[in-house]
């Protein structure tokens, strides 16, 4: 290679090089776009003045077009690229930008016409979210969902290019372009840990729940159905805290005494209002026998199928129900239905198989035969005779006669639909025989609800059908007539109670088939064989039942909601009691062929309401809640009852009402109707979703106060919840929710007060004279009750929910006796006063390692109940004497009562009989060595039935399809009284009452021992000493088990999924003093909480559930 060839190609290399130089320079030189870092602070500046900070601080020149410079903008931005800094500039003013160079063109962009744009925002399980806010991401434009889940959005043509952004509490966020797409189904996925979420509250409506300045507490269908009852109310105890639940001792299908915050009224229900889909349920039904008439009784409420629920809000006080005014004066029960879900067909099949026998009876003896002190042939009655050696007993056990019950409850559900029509259908079936023989309960339910969607899904219909048939017979609460348990539990031990369970003979005088019963086994209680009480006094109610409700929405604007709904709830009963020929004449009215009662009722309520609702966001800060309505309820119920015995030349044993005796039949007719109509309105403001105030008013024209001087009465509530972890982070606290409220409710006085009415005596066909002293100015009663409380969690798995409130009753109406020589014996005074205070806890816990879930919850509930004045100042309007009411007393059982006075409870029990005791206190004995009572008027207290407080712990574990569910709860506090541990007692049946005779008799004053005859069947006579047969009504128990397996779908193709589970329900009594269930009652009413007269023991029940999903 030559000089000249390498000097050439030299050159080529270098001139190359300073080629290549020049052009990395000149790029150096040139701004790029990616390295240029802009900080604008603007506020309410022109557009053109914002340009000018942008090339101050950069080398971009900007070529504006026919673009308006003298609008305003705001910005606030830190180191951001130029990029970033044109698209959030100039995006949202509809200004088209490129970067070409150092140079920035600017134009605006062709107009867009709005477009509408709407959908359904729906959770992982298909349900609709409400509430779930939907933006144009990066701008202020957006709406809410409403209660289906669905949202309509006007977008500006503008904003087309951009994003949704939907959004809700305890969900991820989820965006969507916008694009051409004008129909949206979004899927939101709860959060990791979901810290707070939306309930229903009053109405029906579903709010975010930490807007709430109130306490309400939500259980979904899964705790209500995993341990099934025919009456699902009983499912909710130990599960919400400041509810007290007594379920009926009437067995399966009773009614449930249920009370929130304690009781408050002293002469109206303190039960509280259940609520179906926002629209109140009169609740019928909940008497029952209690003294002489054993009848069981079911209520309205328990003739729901539990499958059609999809979730229960507990609103506990005042304030969160206040909107339902004076229904809701003692809180009320949520119940949300289940509906159509849009989407391919499920269906779903569940069958539950439980076998029950009794929890908790009393103690007893076979090893003393039948007579009095310790001899034979001296009473076929009592069981006071001889010691009977161990070979010679019968061994008879009253746990004998009892049956193993069963429960069979079957149930299938069908939905389905699109996104403009769903559907819902389910059938039910609950049959059941008891654990005496012949008890049957029987309830069949048909459901069906249809919701449709018209004009571009602005209007909303609904339609649902219900129609339920229940039957049951010889249903039995407590009672010493028609109830088997007196003869079965008093029968005489040293007889063999074998021979009569062939309860009948065939007589050949008479022809008739007659009771098998010694005359001598009758005694006081005028007992009968219990089979022949089981098959041959016959109680049975047949009732039919439809509820028809209808309901339309109409989206006038995005934000504005006007809604319509009504409801026709009516049932008719017929109830038969058919005593057989050779039934015990006290029954019978003497009657030689028998004894026939008819009685038809008809229950009926229509409810309609209209309501405007608002639910706007002011800007991104504020947003206002509202509804406006009115209402109307009317409820009644007719009653025709005629009996009497079948006429002595009638038909034995054949029941109707054309053979009775015309001297001794009778015919009656009762019922009411009550009307209120309504106005009210809430209103809701929040700011930034951390602070909300609320504000509610009602006023109801009740028909119970026409006639008095307050046609009308009006009651407001307002609170307030402060949520500072929305803007604040605290750390460990995840969660913090301060609230507070007030409320005042009221109650209509008793209905006929201002109306004078008169009692039919149908014994002397006459009509009674009213006498009560005639009525002044009565007032409706109210409540005003104050709440505090707290809500956090801490960690993401441990939450704390803490409350405390107050509430004061009164304007209370009661009639308590006047002095014998006034002319009247009664008169109304509106003076009482009443306040509850408590406190509710509930923590919670739930965590999840590897696929083992723990989920965990404790509830607290403490009140305290005071009668704060009861009639002081009260004057005999007449003479103008002080009336020195200074107390109230409610007859109760025997020798027991229940004593209102001013300091006291409405609970407190109290006797004024004792046995006869000396000037220091010491039981006296007469010569024979026998104890007397003596009934001097002294006052003994006894106690209170109201528990101090309760607690249930409750948990459940799941692992890959396994999951085990464990609920303790448990009563602290209170006592209960046993009539039936006294006649025990006085009948020497008693294990007790063993116990003495083995040990030589009772000790008496600690220093002389009498005969356990002697003792025993005095303070157990007439009912008993109640200071005797009082107990601490303390108790603890194993409530619910269930253990289940849910097998893989991929086992059966993807196309269905089984559980199998067994289940069990007080399964275990880990303590308990008293010799029954204390958490029984045997009426719903005020005053016999706690009291025991024979009482049909509370069920354990063991089953296995299966369920199958399509």
């Amino acid at each position: 290679m030559n000089k000249n060839s390498i000097l050439q190609r030299s050159c080529c290399l270098i001139c190359s090089m300073i080629i290549l130089t020049l052009s990395s320079v000149q790029s150096f030189a040139k701004p790029q776009k990616e390295d240029i870092r802009l900080n604008l602070e603007l506020k309410n500046v022109s557009l053109d003045s914002a340009l000018d900070s942008i090339k101050a601080q950069s080398p971009f020149t900007f070529i504006v077009g026919q673009v308006d410079l003298a609008r305003k903008v705001s910005m606030s931005m830190k180191n951001e690229t130029i990029g970033n800094v044109c698209a959030k500039l100039f995006t949202p003013l509809g200004i088209d930008y490129k970067i070409n160079g150092h140079y920035i063109y600017l134009s605006n962009r062709p107009k867009v016409e709005p477009r509408t744009v709407s959908g359904t925002v729906i959770d992982h399980n298909g349900q609709p979210i409400p509430g779930a806010s939907v933006f144009v991401q990066g701008t202020t434009t957006g709406t809410t969902t409403d209660i289906d889940g669905r949202f309509t959005l006007l977008v500006p043509g503008n904003l087309l290019g951009g994003s949704l952004e939907f959004n809700s509490l305890g969900y991820e966020i989820v965006r969507r372009v916008i694009g051409s797409n004008k129909n949206f189904t979004v899927t939101l996925n709860e959060e990791a840990v979901s810290l707070e979420g939306t309930v229903v509250t009053a109405l029906g409506i579903r709010r975010d729940q930490k807007a709430l300045s109130y306490n309400v507490q939500e259980v979904n269908a899964e705790l209500l159905t995993s341990v099934k009852d025919a009456n699902f109310i009983n499912s909710l105890a130990g599960k919400v805290a400041g509810v007290a639940i007594n379920t009926s001792s009437s067995g399966v299908g009773g009614a449930s005494k249920v009370v929130l915050r304690g009781n408050k009224s002293i002469s109206q229900s303190s039960n509280a209002l259940y609520v179906i889909d926002g629209i109140p349920m009169y609740n019928f039904g909940g008497g029952g026998g209690t003294e002489f008439d054993s009848k069981g009784a079911s209520e309205s409420i328990a003739d729901l199928n539990p499958e059609d629920i999809q979730s229960i809000s507990v609103l506990t006080g005042a304030a969160a129900a206040a909107l339902y005014g004076s229904q809701a004066a003692n809180g009320a029960v949520m119940i949300t239905t289940k509906k159509g879900q849009s989407g391919k067909l499920k269906v779903s099949f569940s069958s539950n198989t439980e076998f029950l026998s009794p929890f908790r009876l009393p103690e007893f003896q076979n090893r003393y035969g039948t007579g009095l002190g310790g001899k034979t042939g001296n009473s076929g009655t009592y069981s006071w005779g001889p010691f009977i050696p161990e070979s010679a007993r019968y061994n008879y056990s009253p746990k004998d006669y009892f049956e193993t019950g069963h429960t069979y409850t079957n149930t299938i559900t069908v939905s389905g639909g699109t996104d403009k029509n769903q559907t819902y259908f389910s059938a039910a079936a609950v049959n059941s025989d008891g654990i005496i023989p012949n008890n049957k309960y029987d309830r069949y339910n048909f459901s069906f609800r249809n919701t449709s969607y018209f004009l571009k899904d602005k209007l909303k219909i609904d339609a649902s059908a219900s129609y339920i048939v229940q039957k049951d017979q010889n249903m039995t609460n407590q009672g010493v007539y028609s109830n088997p348990l007196v003869p079965v539990y008093l029968f005489p031990r040293g007889d063999n109670f074998e021979i009569y369970k062939n309860f009948e003979r065939y007589n050949a005088g008479t022809k008739l088939m007659e009771q098998f019963w010694s005359s001598d086994l009758e005694g006081d209680l005028r007992m009968q064989n219990p089979y022949w009480i089981n098959y041959r006094n016959l109680r049975n109610n047949n009732k039919k039942r439809y509820m028809l409700s209808f309901s339309a929405d109409y989206d006038i604007l995005d934000w504005m909601n006007l809604s319509a709904r009504v409801r026709i709830d009516n049932a008719d009963n017929i109830f038969t009691q058919k005593l057989y020929a050779s039934s015990i004449a006290t029954l019978t009215e003497g009657g030689l062929n028998g004894h026939y009662t008819e009685a038809r009722t008809y229950d009926k309520q229509t409810y309609a309401d209209v309501i405007l609702n608002i639910d706007k966001a002011l800007g991104k800060d504020w947003t206002i809640v509202a509804n406006i309505g009115a209402s109307y309820n009317n409820i009644g119920t007719d009653e025709l009852r005629y009996g009497g015995p079948i006429q002595d030349n009638g038909l034995a044993n054949v029941f109707n009402v054309f053979d009775l005796d015309d001297t001794k039949k009778r015919a009656s007719k009762s019922g009411w109707n009550d009307e209120t109509q309504s106005v009210f309105g809430s209103v809701e403001l929040g700011w930034k979703k951390m602070l909300y105030i609320t504000a509610t008013g009602r006023n109801d024209w009740a028909s119970q106060l026409a006639g008095s001087s307050e046609r009308s009465f009006f009651y407001p509530s307002v609170g307030i919840s402060w949520v500072p972890t929305s803007i604040w982070d605290f750390g460990a606290v995840n969660y913090f929710k301060l609230r507070a409220s007030v409320a005042s409710v009221g109650m209509p006085f008793p209905r006929f007060l201002t109306m004078p009415t008169y009692e039919y005596d149908a014994t002397n066909k006459i009509w009674k004279d009213k006498t009560h002293y005639p009525i002044g100015d009565l007032k409706p009663e109210r409540t005003l009750t104050y709440e505090v409380g707290v809500e956090t969690r801490f960690w993401q798995d441990l939450s704390l929910n803490l409350s405390w409130n107050l509430a004061d009753t009164y304007n209370q109406t009661f009639d308590p006796s006047l002095p014998p020589s006034s002319s009247y014996t009664t008169i109304y005074l509106q003076t009482g006063s009443v306040r509850n205070t408590g406190i509710e806890a509930s923590v919670g816990y739930n965590h999840t390692w590897r696929g083992f879930t723990w989920d965990s919850g404790v509830t607290f509930s403490w009140n305290r109940n005071e009668i704060r004045d009861l009639a002081d100042g009260a004057v005999n309007p007449v003479t103008g004497e002080n009336l020195n009411l200074e107390k109230l007393e409610i007859k109760a059982l025997g020798k027991a009562k229940y004593i209102l006075r001013k300091g006291g409870t409405l609970g407190d029990l109290y006797t004024t009989s004792d046995l006869k005791r000396n000037n220091y206190g010491y039981i006296e004995l007469d010569d024979n060595g026998e104890v007397s009572l003596a009934d001097n008027g002294k006052e003994l207290f006894l106690g209170s039935v109201f528990p101090k407080y309760n607690l249930a712990w409750r948990n459940d574990f799941s692992w890959k399809g396994l999951h085990l569910g464990l609920l303790f709860s448990g009563r602290i506090g209170g006592v209960c009284y046993s009539a039936t541990q006294a006649n025990l007692d006085l009948y020497g049946v008693s294990k007790v009452s063993a116990d003495a005779r083995d040990a030589g008799g009772v000790l008496v004053n600690n220093r002389q021992m009498i005969s356990a005859q002697k003792w025993y069947q005095k303070i157990g006579s007439q009912s008993g000493l109640p200071q005797y047969y009082t107990y601490d009504a303390t108790n603890f128990r194993l409530q619910e088990l269930s253990v289940g397996y849910t097998m893989p779908r991929k086992w059966f193709r993807e196309k269905a999924a089984l559980t199998l589970s067994f289940v069990g329900h007080n399964l275990w009594m880990i303590w308990c003093k008293a010799p029954f269930d204390p958490e029984s009652i045997a009426s719903t009413g005020n005053n016999y909480q706690g009291i025991d007269y024979f009482m049909m023991p509370s069920l354990r029940s063991l089953g296995i559930n299966v369920r199958l999903d399509f």
